[in-house]
This record gives structure tokens, sequence and C-alpha cells, in this order.
């Protein structure tokens, strides 16, 4: 048996065990007493209980962590939750249940599906009730075991913390990859990985001794994009599968707050151009079509054979006061690996035939469907209410049934699995502010009901006042050394 300790990391607190020999035997008459002192509910009604997070009916992985939840106003929570082998964890709480890790990952490995009785204690049921069983299905299309994402307080509010964080799926340990006080209080942000390699990542670090952090290879090195390519800045960054490569949007980024709109803040850029920066060469590489004044260019993205690259596209207005005259489209040309040059435009997604404004196109690693994320107007979309995410199978052009994956509030920011078969967003379906993180199940010609990302205590997902950003999958934990990063940011 083991003794739990608190262990804050970042803004995250995360619980690591310590065993002790000496307490074997008296942890043992522990949990025996109370697996003999389990509380029986008197009633049972034939409905599924309102569980958070709503895991009910979801399909997840193999690897998946713990699925913790809740039950709002509930005094005590019972949860007995059983496979198809029989074998079964019966686990309780006062308002929420904590999954033993080893034995979850016991339970759902080699199953299909799991049945999950709940039973819960409140003022309205002070005997109890048990609620209809639910079923969660487990596929052994495996997840990358590790996110790495953004933290930071919402847009329209002030900072002095942030920091870009990796997660381990399969439980719940959280890791600082850098936090905003290790590069003098500046924005780090624009950060992606190549083949969700942790060893070759990049991440923009703004304020005093910032620049364009590359790591190619597990080394890193500060790079002044700006310099390089005569006044345009990197943001908006992704690596091509080469990984020679890099591909950015230079974007001169503003905001604007509204008096009265369902939205309260506008996000938009005075001019945004693509550039691409070849790292064997240490240079920028510039095409006049795309860093002129006669259109905007952001959010580029790699096709996984790394012959295209698309990008959003929109020709510049007044703004912020003609934000419903800005609309993007999204782009495609084609990708020179050996020179780096850019072929002729095609365009993929027409905001002037087909509506809207398109940004954030994703490009399943197989090749075959382009994901991205449609909102009315504007450039920003996460910043839209209306903004949902959109799939389009690129063979054929036909949009693929997204409806699942939407809320009446904003989804933006997504990426895919190394297999194609999950994928990661951001929502603001829960309060309309904090963006939170969905995961879903993609089985090639359909999405399954998309689950929040599970925490070890789910009021976590509630009381975190912190906002998600930019998820994206890695193989591994990235590895970056305090002396490396603190000599980073000293000159």
């Amino acid at each position: 048996m083991g003794v739990k300790r608190e262990v804050k990391v970042g803004i995250h607190s995360f619980r690591l065990w310590k065993w002790e020999s000496g307490w074997a035997v008296l942890c043992l008459v522990v949990l025996l007493l109370t697996s003999c002192s389990k509380r029986e509910a008197k009633d049972h009604v034939d409905t599924l209980p309102e569980i958070f997070p709503d895991y009910i009916d979801v399909t997840v992985p193999e690897n998946i962590c713990p699925m913790n939840f809740s039950i709002p106003d509930a005094e005590y929570v019972r949860a007995i939750i059983k496979n198809e082998r029989g074998e079964t964890i019966d686990v309780s709480d006062k308002d929420h249940v904590e999954i033993p890790e080893r034995a979850w990952h016991e339970l759902i490995k080699g199953t299909q599906n799991i049945d999950v009785t709940v039973s819960a204690w409140n003022s309205k049921h002070p005997e109890g009730v048990t609620y209809k069983p639910f079923t969660i299905s487990i596929v052994k299309d495996e997840i990358n075991p590790w996110i790495a994402y953004r933290l930071l307080p919402p847009g329209y509010e002030s900072w002095n913390r942030m920091g870009i964080y990796q997660r381990n799926l399969t439980n719940f340990d959280v890791e600082p990859i850098i936090e905003n006080s290790q590069n003098n209080k500046g924005c780090v942000n624009c950060h992606s990985f190549a083949n969700y390699d942790p060893k070759d990542f990049t991440f923009h670090a703004r304020g005093k001794n910032g620049g364009t952090i590359v790591m190619r290879d597990g080394k890193m090195k500060k790079v002044d994009i700006k310099e390089m390519s005569g006044g345009r800045h990197g943001s908006y960054n992704i690596w091509h599968p080469s990984k020679r490569y890099i591909a950015f949007s230079s974007n001169s980024t503003h905001q604007s707050f509204y008096g009265q709109s369902k939205n309260k803040i506008e996000v938009y850029d005075l001019w945004s151009d693509l550039i691409v920066y070849d790292i064997d060469n240490e240079k920028v590489l510039q095409d006049e079509r795309f860093t002129d004044s006669l259109n905007l260019e952001m959010f580029p993205s790699f096709s996984p054979d790394g012959k295209w690259l698309y990008f959003s596209t929109a020709k510049p207005v007044n703004m912020p006061m003609e934000t419903d005259k800005l609309h993007y489209s999204i782009v495609r040309v084609p990708f020179d690996e050996k020179t780096g040059k850019l072929g002729e435009i095609d365009t993929v997604y027409s905001a002037y035939e087909q509506g809207g404004t398109a940004m954030m196109p994703r490009i399943t690693p197989d090749g075959r469907y382009m994901l991205f994320s449609l909102g009315e107007c504007g450039g920003y979309n996460l910043y839209h209410m209306e903004s949902d995410l959109k799939m389009m199978d690129l063979q054929t052009r036909k949009m693929i049934p997204t409806d699942i994956l939407n809320s009446p509030r904003a989804e933006s920011f997504h990426a895919w699995n190394s297999n194609g078969k999950w994928m990661i967003y951001v929502t603001k379906r829960f309060d309309g502010r904090y963006t939170r993180l969905m995961l879903v199940h993609w089985d090639g010609k359909k999405f399954h009901k998309p689950f929040l990302l599970p925490q070890q205590n789910p009021e976590e997902n509630t009381l975190l006042m912190m906002a998600y950003n930019v998820p994206e999958f890695i193989t591994a934990p990235v590895v970056i050394s305090k002396d490396d990063l603190a000599e980073l940011f000293t000159k």
C-alpha cells in the first residue's frame, strides 16, 4: 500500500505515492474496513445519472487514464465498474469517484466495453438512489501518451503567469515545459512539434531576450526570425515532415473589446504574411505573393507527406470596424522539399462561395481529410461563439458530418493523433470563457461522442482559472534543462 502526497508543479498539483512496507498491514485493514462499509442505496431509477464530466456512452482508448467523475450536489457517490470478464472496481467518495490507476488499466485491458453503475446520496435521496447503468466503449486504437498545451488567462484579462505544459494521458502527471517565470515574465506561445517528436520542437518567447526557440534533435538554439526576414517575426508555425523547414505566419495582432455583443473581444491582424525558415541553411525563404499587402496569410499547415502547404488567406479590410467583411478561405500550394519553393495556388475552401471564415487547416495523417474551424467572420474563431469544427474529404471536396463535435459556443485549435484515430480540440462549451480540452475517436468513417480530458479530481475542469490553448500530441515528454533555458534568456 502507499501514502499519498500532494506535489505542485507549475500551476497544477498531482499526486505521488511513496511505498512504505511498514504500513502494509495497517493499510490492508483500512482497505478491508472501507470495502465492508460501502453504502447500499435504497431507491432505484431507470434514468441515467447526471455525471460530470459526461462520460456516458463515450469511446476511449485502451491506454487512457481513469475516467473520474462527480455528481453535482451529491453528498456521497458510489460507482461499480464491471468489464466483460466480470471483473469489477467498487469505488466511492464524498462527492466524486477517483478510480485507482492500476486497477483501472487492468480492468479495461483486453475488453471492449465496461458498464458503470452509479449510486448517489443527496438531499433529494438521503437514503441513496441507484441509476441506470451506462457503458464506456474501449478500443485498441492507442492514443499518443502525452499532450503539450499552453495555459494562460483568457485573452481579455491581464496576465503575469503562463506556460507551456505537458500531460501524460495514461495517468495524471503534469510537467512544465517552460513557464514565463523562466523568460523574464514574457509571453511564451506558438509551440509545435515535428512528427510528434518531443526532440524537434519550437516555441516563441516574447519580451526581454526573447526570440524563436528551435530544438532540433534535442539541441536548442534561439533564432532571430525577424532579422533574417527583414522585419517579419515568426508566429503560428508548423514543421515540415522532413524536419528541415518550419513554416510561419508573421502577424501584427491586436485586440478590441465590444460594448454590446455575444462576443467579448475581437482579435485581428493589421497585416500577416507567410514565410518559411530553412533550418539547414539558417535563412528565411519568402515568396512575394505571400508577403505583400494585398492579402493576409495565417495558420500554415503541411500535409503529412510534405508535398502541400495549406494556410488561410483573406483580402484585408478596415479592422476592427469591418470585421463582418473579413472572410478567410483555405488554400494550398505545392511545396518543393529540395528548394523550399512554393507552387501555384489551389483553393480548397472558398469563403466567398461557401461562406464564413475558415481557419486552422489540419490534415489527417493519411492525407485524406482536412479538419478546420469555421466561423461567421473575422480571423480568430476562438473568440467567436459560433465557431465550429468542420471536415472536408480532400478527394471529393465534400463535407463530413461533424455536428457531434460542436456546441453553441466556440470550438477551435485542433490536432490529430499520430495514428489518425484520435483528435484533440479546445471548447468554450462549459462557461463561454475558459477553454477546455476535448478528446474524440475518429474510426475512419465518423466521429464518436467527444469527452472532456479526464482529471484526477474532476472538479479541476471547473475550478482551474486558466484557459487551455494549442493542444498537440507528442510521443514522449519534452526534456529541457533549466540551465539551458536560463542561458537562452540571459543574452
